[in-house]
């Protein structure tokens, strides 16, 4: 029993993780936040594209099924010959129906009409959605095509293609996602504790009193050039031991993890800041990684999302990292195809610089005036 005693106390001294508040925090995130969260319970309004070359009643009408289906939604239709890869930069479209010129004369003379589809197989969970109501449909069209009297209608049949992982390869779904949520998680485990670790040696008044926020930056460089360099070597194991399909620019690659990770370790500094010790400040990693992960389109599809969910996602780092991975390494994204996202995060950067720079200024004329 003594033993027990001094365990409990040092349970809830606070010198530690506070596990008494953590335990209870990961139930309540897991039974009521996600369970709200994840309501859905099937893949609803997935987004596709079409290009119709066809242009033809037929063609309307099969997009007019297309559209009104639950399961999907059709974001645009192309009347151009185009490259379906492009047409799903972004996550603008999982999925590209492709209606070939001569369709409806194809149908009217009796011939099989071939639709095409293109599947974006990034997330190949996102897809069980889109090939189930495509199926539906296609049955559906079928129905309708055989025709009155003597008259026979040609019906659909769908010839599809996968895109980015046909071999539905682990290395390019589970694997890599896996990488770079938990080498988050350990970015975090070691960052998270930094303000309060230089608190107790003495060195957070010494920043305060003649250094500014971009010095206490500088301290997540070593961290920063850490993870770069152990992702790379990941990805490289993947590429060689597995069958990674690494599609785009090296440089612009690294690029995007650069600003990535910096913006995780200010977060991480920001969120570990008030902590009292830096055992404390580790528990906070719940806080902001592991929502990346399920929300972010690898831990759940995002299609099982609702709406306001794909919003409130954007607030977790990793969300925006499992974008760039997506398009960057799989798709094969330029930069000027991508150039939106990396707007969008440019600003998240910038909000995410300020908290960290006034939490600084804060604390910086508090220890002013307390002098």
């Amino acid at each position: 029993m003594k033993a027990f005693r001094d365990e409990l106390k040092t349970l809830l001294s606070g010198h530690g993780m506070p596990y008494e508040k953590v335990s209870i925090m990961v139930s309540l995130v897991i039974t009521v936040i996600f369970s709200v969260m994840l309501g859905l319970n099937y893949a609803k309004d997935t987004p596709i594209t079409v290009i119709d070359l066809d242009n033809s009643h037929y063609s309307h009408e099969i997009i007019n099924y297309l559209n009104n289906s639950q399961l999907l939604a059709v974001q645009a239709v192309v009347n151009t010959p185009a490259e379906p890869k492009e047409l799903m930069y972004r996550d603008k479209a999982y999925a590209v129906v492709y209606l070939p010129e001569g369709l409806e004369k194809n149908h009217y003379n009796g011939n099989k009409a071939e639709v095409g589809v293109f599947y974006d197989n990034t997330s190949s969970s996102a897809l069980s959605g889109v090939r189930e109501a495509l199926n539906e449909i296609v049955a559906e069209l079928n129905n309708t095509s055989i025709g009155t009297g003597d008259t026979i209608y040609g019906g659909v049949q769908l010839v599809s293609r996968t895109l980015f992982n046909p071999s539905e390869s682990s290395s390019n779904g589970e694997v890599i996602g896996f990488l770079i949520f938990f080498s988050s998680m350990f970015f975090a485990f070691a960052t998270l504790g930094m303000v309060p670790r230089l608190r107790m040696e003495g060195k957070m008044a010494l920043h305060l009193r003649l250094g500014t926020a971009y010095d206490l930056l500088q301290r997540l460089l070593p961290y920063c050039g850490c993870w770069l360099i152990a992702n790379f070597i990941g990805l490289v194991v993947l590429r060689f031991w597995g069958d990674i399909n690494f599609s785009g620019s090296i440089l612009l690659y690294f690029l995007v993890q650069a600003l990535y990770i910096i913006t995780l370790g200010m977060i991480s500094v920001v969120m570990g800041w008030s902590a009292s010790n830096p055992g404390a400040a580790s528990s906070r990693m719940i806080l902001f990684v592991p929502g990346g992960f399920i929300f972010g389109g690898y831990g759940v599809p995002m299609t099982l999302m609702p709406e306001w969910v794909r919003w409130v996602n954007q607030v977790f780092p990793l969300t925006w990292e499992f974008k760039f991975i997506r398009d960057v390494v799989f798709r094969g994204a330029g930069f000027f195809d991508f150039a939106v996202t990396l707007g969008q995060f440019l600003i998240y950067i910038a909000i995410v610089w300020i908290i960290f720079s006034r939490k600084f200024d804060k604390e910086q004329i508090e220890a002013n005036q307390a002098e």
